[in-house]
């Protein structure tokens, strides 16, 4: 009984291997189209799901949307997304000097990390912003607003420089007298944009967890700090080289030195669901905040629909194969709930576990 037992548990291991998506991919430049949804395009290349992690927004290109979003990569830890009817262009792709114009519409930038040899830039309505500082940014180039949630810019109109800071705008369209003025962020807090993105923050803080435990530190696939492709979420997502780092959303990004102090998580619109199929669930309470800000630590993730974050995708999430109680976890190899899974963490199975 013994031995079929441990070669039952070894052919689920195998199998798991076998199963498997890789993880090596090429790494990200800015550019690099990490999430598309609804109708978007670069120039006359219409894009899908499928695009994403495989095509590249190159020099002097425009990325466009209809009634859709899309997501690009910039500098390691900067996530750049466009909203509905609105368009930009790669001005600079460099790493020490990156520049994007928005042309129509709006954008919000999320800088979870920036280095002094970063210079980050933003076009718009014959202004350029140079955002100084992790922030949280939005551009409007329809009314000419820049605004600062959270952060510090400089914005540069002609021989003219005005620095934003956070809670301020600036209407860049109004010339003559460029001065900053106060905003109510909770009303923008509201707008479409600005919860799409706050999702996307939360959904690629969950997949950092997941890559993290993956690209450990020294070992395979591991080359530093920066992008790295996680195949479950189907996305790039930011790896700090140490140390735990919050997006201004709130959510946690951490290095693999640390990604044992991350909480579990149950995601809360699942690896392979839209922000649209999310969108209704979204007024039915608080965003999940086991990630958000280092009282997530001490949390647990409860989402605000149970039809949304009450089970676990066929167990991967939880307790379960290397669970405390063995093979069968906590709850079982099914999942669904609380401690239920094939990999979260604990004893079982070699004290290891499949990937997390």
């Amino acid at each position: 009984m013994r031995l079929s037992g441990l070669k039952l548990i070894a052919s689920f291991f195998l199998a798991a291997i076998l199963s498997a998506p890789a993880w090596a991919a090429t790494p990200a430049l800015p550019g690099t189209l990490n999430y598309v949804e609804g109708q978007a395009a670069i120039g006359n290349q219409a894009l899908t799901a499928k695009s994403v992690g495989s095509v590249d927004v190159q020099t002097g290109q425009t990325l466009t949307t209809e009634t859709g979003k899309a997501e690009m990569l910039l500098t390691p830890g900067v996530f750049f997304r466009l909203g509905d009817n609105s368009a930009a262009t790669l001005v600079s792709p460099s790493l020490t000097n990156t520049e994007v114009a928005l042309n129509q519409g709006q954008a919000m930038v999320e800088v979870a990390e920036i280095h002094k040899d970063n210079l980050l830039r933003v076009q718009q309505n014959g202004a350029t912003t140079q955002l100084l500082k992790d922030g949280l940014y939005a551009f409007d180039a329809n009314d000419g607003a820049v605004r600062v949630f959270k952060g510090e810019a400089l914005v540069q109109d002609g021989d003219r420089n005005i620095k934003v800071k956070g809670g301020h705008e600036l209407d860049v369209k109004d010339t003559a007298s460029l001065k900053t003025t106060k905003f109510n962020k909770k009303t923008f807090e509201e707008s479409d944009l600005y919860r799409f993105s706050n999702l996307r923050s939360e959904y690629l803080a969950e997949a950092n967890v997941d890559a993290a435990r993956v690209y450990f530190a020294g070992g395979p696939g591991w080359w530093g700090p920066g992008w790295y492709w996680d195949p479950f979420f189907t996305a790039y997502t930011w790896i700090p080289g140490d140390g735990i780092f919050y997006s201004p959303f709130g959510w946690g990004f951490y290095s693999p030195l640390w990604v044992s102090y991350a909480p579990y998580y149950r995601p809360f619109y699942g690896r392979y669901g839209t922000y649209e199929t999310a969108r209704p669930y979204l007024g039915h309470g608080a965003p999940l905040n086991a990630y958000r800000g280092r009282a997530g630590l001490e949390s647990g993730l409860r989402g605000p629909s149970p039809e949304v974050a009450g089970a676990s995708h066929f167990g991967v999430m939880g307790e379960g194969f290397r669970g405390g109680g063995g093979f069968h976890g906590a709850v079982g190899f099914h999942g669904g709930a609380p401690g239920g899974g094939f990999h979260g963490s604990g004893g079982g199975f070699s004290g290891g576990g499949f990937h997390r």
